[in-house]
């Protein structure tokens, strides 16, 4: 039997890993991969390369550098330079090799900061981006335009998803870059063994947000590519091709801080801090389109923080780094 070869860019990561989990369990797949030692995406000529040698059938491009509202703060022209140059060389090389099936996956951080709720994959471009992650949604929404560009002028059948907040297993712990669910799971965690009397979260609490659990997006992802191409044409227009991916439920801060130190059982109090900002006041994702086309996700909330926990603490000493 001939294997379909995929490359899964970011393989390492929490989403690029939870795309091999699930492409592990199709035998009529060979997953390929490389560390960033190993191929370095920001690299043009590398990337062309790879591409040249290896006749790839899909690509799933999941690599990005990523992170939280204190990261994208602080590393703005970092966010914007190296997310636009990834996808650039592997969407174009890709294509110069004669891959025609692509997934590109974007973030909720696209729409407008005010965009009308639940936002819908048609409010993308229609107004002022929130401040604190500008530069990082406008390489994602550039992301998107080469593959809508590549389709148009190619014929190459590129499709992007949206995926709302995630959380899971191999997500970033690391407190001076790690978004929200990491960074209180591991804060209320260690307050716990600390036996300290309270936790101090950024912001007013009152954002609301959607999460969804790494593992469901997996399944939006190998779902969507392995639909008809007619089909999610018919669904996904030539200049409105991304597809949002989420549970189409949110809830504030503060509730997922005191639903996360419920898993964790954490005892003491817990504060929130004004001063710090809040970010978009609020990002749920209109699902829509992908329940049409024969998706919904899988894991509650609940379910998904507990595993996402359980799998902290297997692995706490290397989060620690």
């Amino acid at each position: 039997m001939i294997r379909k070869k995929i490359f899964v860019a970011g393989h390492r990561g929490m989403v690029g890993s939870a795309i091999c989990r699930k492409l592990e369990m199709d035998d009529s797949v060979e997953i390929i991969t490389k560390t960033k030692n190993e191929l370095d995406l920001t690299n043009q000529n590398a990337v062309q390369d790879f591409f040249e040698n290896y006749k790839l059938d899909e690509v799933y491009l999941s690599a990005a550098k990523v992170g939280g509202i204190y990261a994208n703060n602080t590393y703005p022209a970092e966010f914007i330079y190296e997310n636009l140059l990834i996808e650039a060389n592997v969407i174009h090389s890709a294509h110069q090799a004669g891959v025609n099936k692509l997934l590109f996956l974007g973030s909720s951080c696209i729409y407008p900061k005010f965009a009308p709720q639940p936002m819908k994959e048609n409010t993308l471009l229609t107004g002022v981006l929130e401040s604190t992650n500008e530069p990082y949604a406008i390489a994602k929404i550039a992301g998107i335009k080469m593959c809508e560009s590549y389709n148009r002028q190619c014929n190459r059948d590129y499709r992007c998803i949206m995926p709302t907040n995630l959380y899971g297993i191999n997500d970033n712990f690391n407190l001076d870059n790690s978004h929200v669910v990491p960074a209180l799971i591991r804060r209320f965690h260690e307050a716990k063994i600390k036996n300290l009397d309270n936790v101090t979260v950024w912001g007013t609490g009152n954002p609301k947000r959607e999460f969804l659990y790494v593992d469901d997006m997996a399944s939006a992802a190998v779902h969507i590519m392995a639909l008809d191409q007619k089909l999610y044409v018919e669904k996904c227009p030539p200049m409105l091709s991304h597809i949002n991916v989420g549970t189409g439920e949110d809830c504030s801060i503060r509730e997922i801080a005191e639903m996360i130190a419920q898993v964790i059982q954490f005892k003491g109090d817990i504060f929130f801090d004004s001063s710090k900002p809040d970010g978009t006041p609020r990002k749920l994702m209109d699902v829509d389109r992908i329940h049409s086309l024969g998706w919904k996700h899988n894991y509650s909330l609940q379910q998904g923080l507990q595993n996402t926990y359980e799998w902290f603490l297997k692995n706490y000493e290397a989060s620690r780094k």
